[in-house]
């Protein structure tokens, strides 16, 4: 399933939660459920921007952008996580508000019901939408379908806690849990915002595909050439190497060249999205950039 049509299909799944949860605070007056549904809302608003940025990610290189446009799925990420802390926000103000003007829940039951079945929704969309991250290499998708799990976790936790409030009569206990709903999400911002900027920044490929960069080189290295200077980035669903072969200064260029063509196209197959760059040398000559010198 292509990227577009899941982030259209968690808009509408939004949408559909917006209206159960709204529902289930409105016949409670929980303000638990409350938080939850306020949740929603920064879920519909995070896939509606997903969907944006993804629209942008998918442009072709141009003049201005000769790399593409695949980092704008960070913006993506970036904008959830600031979602998420003004929803915590929201939250943590209406619980203090309920702390000072405790009273009691009533059609607990079906409130109940409407967040169980909201819940389902969200858990086999963020199963679907988090497999098909990997297979599509989106940060934008991968960053709604882990906001989606939080939110199903937070909406078990508020079904737990709205239990015991049934069972002890603790009437503070449902502000007690929309504070705990908020400190779980704004968590989860944390954990969000810090990948985008990650991104952004130029982070490393991870180690497992590294490692797989690795095995494919160790393949070639046989072949009286060597490989160093090796850097790594990644950029949304895109991936770039740029390294040094070395072969024999005996070598033409020609054959050298042929090498190096089979080399990249090796790491390309191995590793989807991948765009190397490799900077033929003779076995003898080192050329190095020695980047934390020249960042100051």
């Amino acid at each position: 399933m292509q990227v577009k049509a899941l982030l259209r299909l968690s808009v509408a799944t939004a949408l559909a939660t917006i209206v159960l949860k709204s529902g289930a605070w409105w016949i409670t007056g929980s303000v638990s459920l409350l938080s939850d549904a306020l949740e929603s809302l920064v879920n519909l608003a995070s896939a509606l921007f997903a969907l944006a940025m993804v629209t942008v990610a998918a442009r072709p290189a141009d003049h201005d952008h000769p790399f593409g446009h695949t980092k704008a799925e960070y913006f993506s990420s970036a904008f959830e996580g600031l979602m998420i802390a003004a929803a915590a926000i929201a939250i943590v103000w209406a619980a203090i508000e309920r702390f000072m003007h405790l009273q009691p829940l009533e059609g607990v039951g079906i409130g109940l019901a409407l967040t169980v079945i909201s819940s389902v929704l969200n858990g086999l969309l963020a199963r679907k939408m988090l497999i098909e991250s990997h297979v599509h290499r989106s940060v934008a998708l991968e960053a709604d379908a882990r906001h989606l799990f939080t939110d199903v976790w937070t909406s078990a936790g508020v079904v737990v806690g709205l239990i015991l409030v049934q069972l002890t009569g603790w009437l503070w206990l449902d502000p007690v849990i929309a504070i705990g709903v908020a400190m779980n999400i704004i968590r989860e911002g944390a954990r969000v915002v810090s990948g985008s900027i990650d991104g952004l920044m130029d982070k490393a490929l991870d180690p497992e595909v590294q490692e797989r960069i690795d095995r494919t080189l160790a393949r070639f290295a046989q072949n009286s050439v060597r490989f160093d200077d090796l850097v790594t980035r990644r950029a949304g669903s895109r991936h770039f190497l740029d390294m040094h072969m070395h072969a024999p200064a005996s070598w033409t260029l020609g054959q050298a060249a042929a090498l190096r063509g089979e080399v990249e196209q090796a790491l390309m197959s191995e590793v989807a999205g991948l765009r190397a760059s490799i900077q033929l040398l003779p076995w003898d000559v080192e050329a190095r950039f020695n980047t934390a010198q020249d960042a100051q």
